[in-house]
């Protein structure tokens, strides 16, 4: 198909494109990796740690392309890609991110996270960050737009609050987004994070115009109503966007639960429950593509909107509409992006980044069985388009 072209979309339906906010560039396409024995949290950072030790600069490049190339023929046109810093890899996952951001700038828009997911403190009794916190530092200076970390991976709970802090002050001195994946955990014993994360952003008076995002934060499904009622009055004008990761939260966490009567709980942000009944923007977004935390699942962003039919429970033409908000503007919100549609229904002077979804009539069945056959229109240029061919033996009736 010519970049200009006229479309017939045969009556298929149009939405604003699909969005990334939360994806790793540098360790997607890697399961036949990682032998899984336990498939827990500790069981993938291990074998992860042990993949990324043999990551090459061609591998990372062939896997980072893959993952845009085929996020472009869902219809994403913009994302948040994290790349790992750390005494491991140094800046090799940054500097194949910035390549590949680089050649594919004119069909999508790639913010690059700068992403420490391995501890800043190398031991309990450190005061001082260590050798992974001065990589960060240099980082954060190369050209990116999101400052990152996992304070989770701490060896102590002081030191995880050290992280945030020493994370918001970085990112605020070079103007950059900030990403934090936190509270990742079903403990009601662990102190969460995100009241940490609130009054740091106060104490340096946080500018709206850089985001906060957070990962996650499955810690807060055990919160009650009144708790979320107060985390929302903290929040206040803060520019904090929750983005839930319904794959890998449901598939990593609540593994102790598995001999109980109804087996793991749902371990993830009910993104239809938390909006309709705080009034809190909820993004959502794929994580993981094939490796030892996701082994399972699509990149396909409206993938997650049919599984979250089943999961919270949400058919109603409402919260199917937050469930397609979640993949698309709240995530291109919740990033920082400018230029965004008003809502899912395109109106005059919205940016012509578009998706049309062939043979899916309605957004209804967009969030339930979106079909496979799209366009993805970038500026108003057609690039990437993916379609089906279909056959059936003459003598099947």
């Amino acid at each position: 198909m010519p970049l200009h072209a006229d479309i017939d979309a045969k009556g298929g339906l149009v939405l604003p494109s699909l969005c990334h906010s939360h994806i790793h560039l540098d360790k997607c396409f890697i399961l036949d990796r990682c032998k899984l024995a336990t498939g827990d949290f500790a069981e993938a950072l291990q074998v992860t740690n042990t993949a990324k030790a043999s990551f090459g600069r061609d591998d990372l490049y062939r896997r980072g392309y893959k993952l845009i190339r085929e996020s472009l023929e869902c219809g994403v046109t913009s994302m948040r890609a994290h790349v790992e810093i750390d005494t491991a890899v140094e800046f090799l996952c940054l500097e194949t991110g910035q390549k590949l951001r680089q050649e594919f700038r004119d069909v999508c828009d790639i913010q690059l996270t700068a992403f420490a997911q391995e501890p800043l403190f190398d031991t309990p009794g450190n005061t001082e960050p260590g050798r992974n916190y001065s990589l960060l530092v240099e980082a954060a200076a190369r050209d990116i737009e999101v400052v990152g970390s996992a304070p989770y991976v701490e060896p102590t709970v002081e030191q995880a609050k050290a992280n945030i802090l020493l994370v918001l002050e970085l990112a605020q001195k070079h103007g950059s987004h900030v990403d934090f994946h936190l509270d990742y955990n079903l403990d009601p014993a662990s102190e969460p994070l995100i009241y940490e994360v609130i009054s740091a952003a106060k104490k340096l008076s946080w500018s709206r115009e850089s985001r906060i995002t957070i990962g996650h934060a499955t810690r807060l499904q055990l919160f009650t109503p009144p708790q979320w009622r107060d985390l929302v009055a903290a929040i206040g004008e803060l520019p904090i966007t929750f983005i839930g990761l319904p794959q890998s939260d449901m598939y990593m966490l609540g593994r102790q639960e598995a001999d109980t009567s109804l087996g793991p709980p749902r371990s993830t942000l009910r993104i239809p429950y938390i909006a309709n009944k705080y009034n809190m923007e909820m993004a959502m977004s794929v994580n993981n593509v094939q490796n030892a935390f996701t082994p399972q699942g699509s990149l396909d962003p409206l993938s997650l909107c049919a599984l979250g039919v089943a999961l919270f429970q949400s058919a109603t033409p409402r919260d199917l509409g937050i469930l397609v908000r979640a993949v698309t503007l709240t995530s291109k919100r919740a990033i920082g992006q400018k230029d965004v549609h008003r809502d899912l229904c395109i109106s005059t002077h919205d940016p012509a980044d578009l998706v049309i979804l062939h043979d899916t009539p309605n957004l209804q069945l967009a969030a339930l069985n979106p079909s496979y056959d799209r366009t993805t229109i970038r500026a108003g240029i057609v690039v990437a388009r993916r379609h089906t061919s279909k056959w059936v033996a003459d003598t099947v009736v």
